[in-house]
């Protein structure tokens, strides 16, 4: 009977030697009663010795390295979970070889945490090589990684389980894979191939463009990469991807340079906010654009404040197709009244015989008030702005931008203030530059800065040809007679619109809108004054050069 009891542990340890160890060891104490620890292992207080550590880290590593993941996982404090990462990293990464080579003692990694207490488990750390190869790929990829082995229950060491176990900027929440990745451009051109990088303005915000076309399989490489971070990180390149060739926008040197002049002049060196854009009439094409202070918001493209009198090229556009004509006698009161407010213009007196072309030479903002509310509906402005302008709707330019808001009243003395362009409007220089680049072409093209673009904006319709012609012939009253006169001085065949624009109770904002054949532009300058000013020069510095 004794003699069958011995052969009976040498079988049970016989067949436990296959699947670990430290089970031989737990059974067969338990069976010949040992005083030893008993059940699953635990991490303890204390550090193991340098050769215990020595020896898990190596047995870890060896594992891990001919794909046995099982045993891997048991060589750490929490097999299931160092299993299931590890195969994980199999899964996703699936490289052809993996070759681990155990180092010496290591630093601790980066965020390791503090021992606060005498009796906390202290680990030890070791550094290992790996060397990750993949098909299709000459290089391999190699890392240093380290692994904190800590003191077990039973005696020896395990390696301390988390994700930085796999790779040192893996962590909670971060899933380490293979991606598709897209070759940069070398660099970024306008559209007469000379390079942009010299414009502060432009810092920063073209290198979007050199990432190549994204989406492409033909030309696209892969890398492993951990996601989970607020950017991507990319760690290796398994198959480099197709050259991008230089990316050409639509922008124009020459335009360019004077766009960040004129904003550095006009915003006193960056004092001031300030930011301007140039657009083609014909095609939409950004030409120009520039903001102060550089480094700053894309005040140009994503600006989101009130136009002040630029928006009445929209709001005389409205009135106009409402049955105004330039000729008709639109009286400007010195104020008026409405809404349960006091709206005064920009020069005194009242001037009862003007013309529709007077006020809208001169800036009359109570004329704009009371015709408009004469003759308007509530959804007036933002309804003819939507669909012969093209505010309001979703504008995919290249670069992010703010799309304006013209937001439609509940009644009509809701709207007085957004007919002179207060109230509740917000748009930018890109968005009024390209209402004057319409009124040029008669045809709204949505701006971009790559041509060709296919997923752009259009408008629904165009003003009748009547209309548009008389729309023109109030912007050049501007020039000839009203409030850009000294402004556009020596520029020839200039149509415009000035604009100021009060916020919030601050110094006034200097607005500026125009065009000149095949040239729009507009301009802003935070606490600038009067549209002729600050903007309306910003802007002649570009219209003087023209785009003929």
């Amino acid at each position: 009977m004794h003699k069958g009891v011995k052969i009976g542990i040498g079988t049970v340890v016989a067949a436990m030697v296959t699947v670990g160890g430290y089970g031989v060891y737990n059974i067969a104490d338990a069976l010949t009663g040992n005083d030893k620890p008993k059940g699953p292992r635990t991490v303890v207080a204390g550090s193991p010795s340098d050769e215990q550590a020595a020896n898990a880290a190596k047995a870890f590593l060896a594992a891990w390295a001919k794909g046995d993941l099982e045993a891997a996982g048991e060589q750490t404090d929490r097999p299931d979970t160092a299993n299931a990462e590890l195969a994980a990293f199999r899964d996703k990464l699936k490289p052809t070889a993996i070759t681990l080579t155990a180092g010496g003692p290591a630093a601790a990694p980066a965020g390791a945490p503090a021992q606060d207490s005498a009796n906390a488990a202290k680990p030890v750390m070791r550094g290992f090589s790996a060397k990750v190869e993949f098909a299709g790929s000459g290089k391999a990829w190699t890392y240093e990684g380290v692994l904190p082995l800590v003191k077990m229950s039973d005696g020896k060491a395990a390696v301390q389980w988390s994700p930085a176990v796999v790779h040192p900027h893996m962590a909670t929440g971060r899933t380490i894979d293979v991606k598709p990745v897209f070759a940069q451009a070398s660099e970024v051109t306008d559209r007469n191939g000379k390079p942009l990088t010299a414009f502060p303005s432009l810092t920063g915000l073209l290198e979007g463009f050199k990432k190549g076309a994204d989406g492409d399989p033909a030309g696209a490489g892969s890398a492993v990469v951990i996601t989970g971070t607020p950017k991507p990180e990319q760690l290796f390149v398994i198959t480099e991807p197709k050259p991008v060739p230089s990316v050409r926008l639509t922008l124009d040197a020459k335009l360019q340079q004077a766009a960040e002049e004129a904003v550095k002049e006009q915003s006193k060196g960056g004092a001031h906010k300030a930011s301007l854009v140039a657009i083609e009439p014909s095609t939409g094409n950004i030409l120009a654009f520039a903001n102060a202070p550089v480094g700053g918001q894309n005040r140009a493209f994503g600006g989101a404040t009130a136009p002040g009198s630029t928006m009445k090229v929209v709001t005389g556009a409205a009135l106009l197709e409402a049955g105004v004509t330039p000729q008709s006698t639109v009286a400007c009161p010195e104020t008026t009244s409405a809404g349960g407010q006091t709206v005064p213009n920009d020069f005194k007196g009242d001037h009862p015989s003007y013309t529709f072309k007077d006020d809208f030479a001169q800036s009359c903002n109570t004329a704009f008030i009371n015709e408009g509310n004469k003759r308007l509906k509530a959804d007036s402005l933002p309804k003819i702005a939507k669909e012969v302008f093209g505010l309001g709707l979703v504008w995919h330019t290249g670069l992010e931008n703010f799309d304006t808001d013209i937001p439609v009243p509940s009644n009509i003395n809701g709207a007085l203030p957004e007919f002179i362009g207060q109230g509740a409007i917000r748009t930018n220089p890109l968005a009024m530059a390209s209402v004057s680049a319409t009124v040029q072409s008669g045809t709204f093209h949505q701006p971009v800065l790559i041509a060709g673009k296919k997923d752009v904006a259009t408008a629904s319709r165009q003003l009748s040809s009547s209309v548009l012609t008389d729309l023109r012939s109030l912007m050049r009253a501007v020039v000839t007679e009203g409030t850009a006169k000294d402004a556009m001085a020596g520029i020839p065949n200039v149509y415009a619109k000035t604009g100021t624009a009060e916020v919030d109770g601050k110094d006034t904002n200097s607005w500026f809108t125009a065009y000149r054949g095949n040239l729009a532009v507009s301009a802003e300058v935070e606490g600038g004054g009067h549209g002729a000013q600050a903007a309306a020069p910003a802007a002649a510095k570009l219209l003087h050069i023209g785009n003929n």
